[in-house]
């Protein structure tokens, strides 16, 4: 994304994606994640006797990323050591998920998968925000492009990597999704705020919801430490291109990380968390649009941090993949002359129907966060001043 929007639109729309990557998409991801390992966190201590309110959501979440930050300044060996462990949890607790569904399922135990009143009544709403949290569970298949230079014949393995690797995620996705659906019914599923715990729980009573909340726990820290490895290393580009940035190019050689950029990284993180999950820190946000308006944002139409910080950045993820699928289009006028390795399947026709499924999705997730995008707008605005500060000669 990186090297194409600034080929493209120039140097400082790199810089911004840059920016924004560092300020909010990749803070605003961890911060999602480390909400997941926070709800099941609660799940798992109450099935053990402990009551937690919800209010510990932030405290979790924070520690979380607190704890993997440390984990990472302590070198890339330990840090991928620590993934390969984690990754091993999805596994089992996918599986888990999909076998409870269909056990429950075939016991009778949900009810109809869609029942015919609720769905006259509930199931014509949102199909764009829908769409926006359904995306989101297959993010990272652009990510390929990443590695694409050191490819073998890229023209024939990154389309294979590409299609096996989504058909891949669409099998999973189906079967957890109709694996719970089957299990706890469209009412259980609608009701449910972890519906694993709960599902595994009706199984097999406590001891599984016990279990697949640890499981949960710790694939999401999976998730986490995997965000921070990689965002981490993204914004080490950041400061070799940029003056002003200098520091999170800094690397320890002793212990092979950029020291700064995970800090930073942490703060931003950490932040993020506590300004949408807490009174406090929502009524920091809102305090310079009461001008505007008094509830600018309706925090009240956001259901936990999970949800609040997945919409609050869905509009900048969706900006800037719209402009880098047209940069493709773009880069073929201005500059033609470029070894094109990779020749994109059916061009011109699937870049411009990625470039309208962008367009509806930023849409779609605009009329959905209204105020609240601003929370990752405003910061990445921030980034032009910075920019041309960044471009100053000492």
């Amino acid at each position: 994304d990186y090297v194409f929007l600034s080929r493209t639109y120039g140097n400082g729309s790199g810089f911004l994606f840059g920016w924004a990557q560092f300020i909010a998409i990749n803070p605003g991801n961890i911060g999602i994640m480390s909400y997941v390992f926070a709800d099941y966190a609660i799940s798992f201590l109450n099935a053990c006797g402990y009551e937690i309110p919800a209010g510990w959501s932030v405290i979790l979440a924070s520690t979380s990323v607190c704890i993997l930050i440390c984990l990472n300044l302590l070198g890339l060996m330990v840090g991928k050591w620590a993934q390969n462990i984690l990754t091993l949890a999805k596994v089992i607790g996918l599986a888990a998920i999909v076998v409870s569904g269909f056990y429950l399922g075939l016991q009778g135990a949900g009810d109809t998968i869609l029942d015919p009143a609720v769905q006259a009544s509930d199931a014509k709403p949102h199909f764009g925000l829908a769409m926006v949290f359904v995306l989101y569970a297959f993010g990272g298949w652009n990510d390929a492009a990443f590695v694409a230079a050191e490819v073998k014949e890229p023209g024939k393995n990154i389309p294979l990597a590409l299609i096996a690797g989504t058909a891949g995620i669409l099998v999973i996705y189906l079967l957890i999704n109709f694996a719970y659906l089957w299990g706890l019914g469209y009412t259980g599923l609608l009701q449910a705020s972890t519906p694993a715990a709960e599902l595994l729980g009706n199984a097999w009573g406590n001891h599984g919801t016990r279990l697949i909340s640890l499981i949960i726990m710790i694939s999401s820290l999976g998730a986490i430490n995997g965000l921070i490895l990689t965002g981490s290393r993204v914004n080490v580009r950041l400061g070799m291109d940029h003056r002003f940035f200098a520091a999170l190019a800094h690397w320890n050689r002793r212990v092979n990380a950029p020291i700064f950029s995970l800090l930073s990284q942490g703060v931003i993180s950490i932040g993020m968390i506590v300004l949408v999950g807490t009174k406090a820190g929502r009524r920091l946000i809102d305090a310079p649009f009461t001008l505007i308006q008094s509830d600018f944002i309706r925090w009240e139409q956001y259901q936990d941090g999970f949800d609040t910080l997945l919409v609050a950045t869905a509009p900048l993820f969706w900006t800037f993949f719209l402009l880098t699928g047209l940069s493709l289009i773009l880069l073929r006028f201005k500059a033609p002359e470029l070894e094109r390795p990779f020749r994109v399947p059916l061009y011109p026709v699937t870049p411009i129907l990625f470039c309208l499924t962008c367009l509806y999705m930023l849409y779609a997730s605009l009329e959905y966060a209204r105020g609240l995008a601003l929370l990752g707008l405003i910061p990445v605005l921030i980034g032009v001043p910075l920019y041309w500060m960044s471009r100053r000669k000492p």
